[in-house]
């Protein structure tokens, strides 16, 4: 995914002043396509939830794609992450995916066991709030979509268009890959004793105020709407080819 021009949120110009004081941490657990972006900053927004981005992904293309082949760049960039990301209040969250965390372990061991032991530390106490969706089939038409088209922004709809031709296979195979990383967070939960805080995407669309404040009581985090940032706006992507594709899917098309 191409990221010039678009602001993901990542610029320096959004960091909070170094935080040095003990820190409430938690995971945005999720898996792709579950318009987590749009939560993250919605937490972000707060100023006391901290800013909830994917500080792990160092994939070539994304915003931290600079230090994909060094390692201890990555390291540095955790670093400043956890010191310039923590909101005033000392909370600091992270959204990640198991791939994530499984390349991670493949390419920076180190990183990884730092991060496991920085957010995972307190066993059974520690925090994870995990974001769903209800709609299985939108769901994995949403993945199969965006990995067929290259198109995973509203930005990059208005500069290329979005005319991913349908495929029900890539459909199926989205639903095993969205299948197999919904079983590794459950894995993880079994491992470290956590009972994480189920959030559903359709609860955000209906009333994200609602489930931001759930977010901060599972948290144990006071909100103070004077400590509110601006932070850059997620549009929603537009809707009309992927209601198409489920369409045709629910009615058992299997061609394209």
């Amino acid at each position: 995914m191409s990221i010039e021009g678009i602001t993901t949120g990542h610029e320096r110009r959004f960091d909070w002043p170094p935080f040095d004081g003990a820190r409430q941490t938690y995971i945005l657990a999720t898996v792709p396509r579950t318009g987590s972006t749009y939560l993250s900053h919605l937490l972000w927004r707060t100023g006391c939830l901290g800013a909830p981005l994917e500080y792990l992904n160092f994939e070539p293309t994304g915003p931290l794609g600079a230090a994909s082949k060094s390692p201890d760049a990555q390291i540095d960039l955790w670093q400043h992450a956890v010191a310039s990301r923590t909101s005033p209040n000392g909370v600091f969250g992270v959204k990640t995916f198991p791939l994530q965390m499984e390349r991670l372990g493949q390419t920076n061991p180190r990183l990884l066991s730092m991060v496991m032991r920085f957010l995972l530390s307190k066993g059974p106490a520690s925090k994870v709030v995990q974001l769903r969706r209800k709609d299985r089939a939108a769901h994995a038409i949403s993945l199969a979509r965006a990995s067929l088209s290259g198109i995973w922004r509203a930005e990059q709809e208005r500069e290329r268009g979005d005319d991913a031709p349908y495929s029900a296979a890539l459909i199926k195979q989205a639903e095993r890959e969205l299948a197999m990383q919904e079983q590794a967070w459950k894995q993880m939960y079994r491992e470290t004793d956590i009972t994480p805080l189920i959030v559903w995407y359709e609860d955000v669309v209906e009333d994200a105020g609602r489930v931001v404040s759930n977010i901060a009581d599972y948290l144990g985090v006071t909100l103070d709407p004077e400590l509110a940032v601006e932070v850059p706006e997620v549009q929603q992507q537009d809707q009309t080819g992927a209601q198409q594709w489920k369409e045709r899917y629910l009615s058992g098309e299997s061609a394209s």
